[in-house]
């Protein structure tokens, strides 16, 4: 490592980390790139991420003041008879399997991206907002060259990407063929919109021609959103939920967000094992992980998704008694996504993950932004679609979390993946602070998931190791790595103001140090 003049940043796409490093190197702070990286990914990951998503971002100051700013996306005030929604059912393609989506205008929630970051430039930017989409607006008129995983992804979203005639414009050649690796991504009006809305404001996009545009349709052709939704809508700050893990301070997403107090949970779980380089990788080391993944996943459904909106329910599910009832029960039986982390030479830290869901379909006229599917997610609603609460913000599995290790260092690390965040998470950080792995290697070392009746193990662990697990659950040997477990990103300050950044293989990362 060397000592930096600028910073550093992990994110999911080569543009994108291109973005937040030019604005590093401009003078921005750590939160003007990761809003300068956030609308490139606009252009560059736009098969997943979009202006009209939702997201959130874990701030810690230089003066060690940390917020996490909630821009995620938000129920409708009012709902309409499902016979006159646009919501139907897509089928998508893995390969070994198959998963059923639900797109259309009925599929989407109110936005909060753009509000996001204008709400975060406000608090903690330092460089005027023109100059931070600036790098997204060329990008948007020059084109996104398409990588892998954009690739494909396009080729995964088809039925989605592909589904009404903006989109074809946007991920299909002219001859009607999906776009692949090398061909470049132009959104057509897209450099238009985000040069408006760097110049105007939010409340363009939020009161002005774009909100009437997007509501108007919803109106006519199936949707929920109002004018008084978009009006309405509000960038939350809230309290870091903080947790010791061993000898290190853990900063991550609070309720309503689910993701960031099951990881606690769990770690919380794993606290009672001593674990060190020489457990890793053995049949014993996945058993503990997949088993507190289990009870992890037990007291979710035991005691959190029909609580997540009541106050006390940090308290209550981090309880002693909660913990402790999971903890015996363990000893008896022994997403699409993004994110980007960015850190500053003056000592801020940002972590941004970001979601539109896997796109509605819908574009909104002549805006080159594609609305979300929030409302159509079958893992955000996990009482059953259209059953939702009005004018809730809508929990998530999303955990962008700050790591401050005992020695001063600062790690901003988080994940895509949707229900895999919490555990790519949890595994990463075990691996940095119980095995003290460097960071790259820790993120891109193998992983398991334990989701329901399935044990999921990913290609890495020597064969002998997986054949040798001892699990009653349906055990899946994957034969290579996949995006399915996630897709870490993260840098790190150290103490003596040196920075390092680490980007997970698995979705094609890429970092800069500056």
């Amino acid at each position: 490592m060397n000592t930096n003049k600028y910073g550093a940043i992990a994110a999911g796409h080569p543009a994108v980390t291109a973005a937040g490093a030019a604005i590093l190197q401009a003078g921005g702070n750590a939160f003007d790139a990761a809003i300068g990286a956030m609308m490139a990914s606009f252009v560059a990951e736009s098969t997943c991420i979009s202006a009209a998503g939702g997201g959130f971002l874990m701030a810690r100051t230089a003066n060690k003041k940390a917020t996490l700013f909630d821009f995620f996306t938000q129920t409708p005030l009012q709902k309409r008879p499902e016979s006159e929604l646009d919501f139907y059912k897509v089928t998508l393609n893995f390969g070994d399997n198959t998963q059923d989506f639900h797109i259309g205008l009925g599929a989407a929630a109110v936005p909060g991206n753009i509000a996001g970051a204008f709400k975060v430039h406000e608090q903690l930017g330092k460089m005027p907002f023109a100059e931070l989409a600036q790098p997204a607006i060329d990008l948007a008129k020059e084109g996104a060259i398409i990588d892998d995983f954009q690739a494909f992804l396009i080729q995964l979203l088809a039925p989605i990407l592909l589904a009404e005639k903006t989109g074809r414009s946007v991920f299909a050649k002219a001859n009607g063929d999906i776009k692949t690796k090398g061909d470049t991504l132009l959104i057509p009006n897209l450099a238009d919109t985000l040069y408006v809305l760097s110049k105007e404001g939010m409340r363009e996009f939020y009161e002005g021609e774009i909100a009437h545009r997007l509501v108007n349709d919803c109106k006519d052709k199936g949707g929920f959103l109002s004018l008084a939704d978009l009006k309405n809508y509000q960038v939350l700050e809230r309290t870091p939920l903080t947790m010791r893990y061993r000898k290190h301070e853990l900063l991550t997403n609070p309720p309503p967000s689910a993701g960031g107090i099951l990881m606690a949970f769990s770690l919380q779980l794993l606290a009672d094992y001593e674990l060190s380089l020489a457990h890793l990788g053995k049949p014993d080391y996945i058993e503990l992980f997949a088993k507190i993944m289990t009870q992890t996943n037990e007291a979710r459904y035991a005691g959190l998704d029909e609580h997540i909106y009541q106050p006390q329910i940090l308290k209550q599910f981090l309880s002693s008694e909660n913990i402790q009832l999971h903890r015996q029960k363990l000893a008896s039986k022994v997403g699409s996504t993004t994110h980007i982390s960015t850190a500053d030479t003056a000592g801020n830290i940002a972590s941004l993950t970001l979601s539109a869901g896997e796109g509605n379909a819908y574009f909104i006229p002549e805006t080159g932004i594609m609305m979300n599917n929030m409302l159509g997610e079958e893992d955000l609603n996990p009482n059953g679609f259209h059953q939702w609460s009005c004018n809730k913000r809508i929990s998530s599995m999303m955990s962008p979390s700050i790591l401050l290790h005992p020695n001063g260092n600062c790690t901003a690390l988080g994940s895509s993946g949707s229900n895999r965040i919490r555990t790519a998470l949890m595994q990463v950080i075990s691996q940095v602070v119980d095995m003290e792995m460097p960071l790259e290697e820790a993120i891109n070392y193998p992983r398991i998931h334990a989701e329901g009746k399935e044990l999921n193990i990913e290609w890495g662990f020597r064969e002998e190791v997986r054949q040798a697990v001892k699990s009653n659950a349906n055990k899946i040997l994957w034969d290579k790595t996949s995006m399915y477990f996630g897709g870490v990103n993260a840098v790190v300050r150290t103490a003596k103001e040196q920075f390092f950044a680490a980007a997970d293989a698995r979705r094609f990362g890429t970092k800069a140090i500056l």
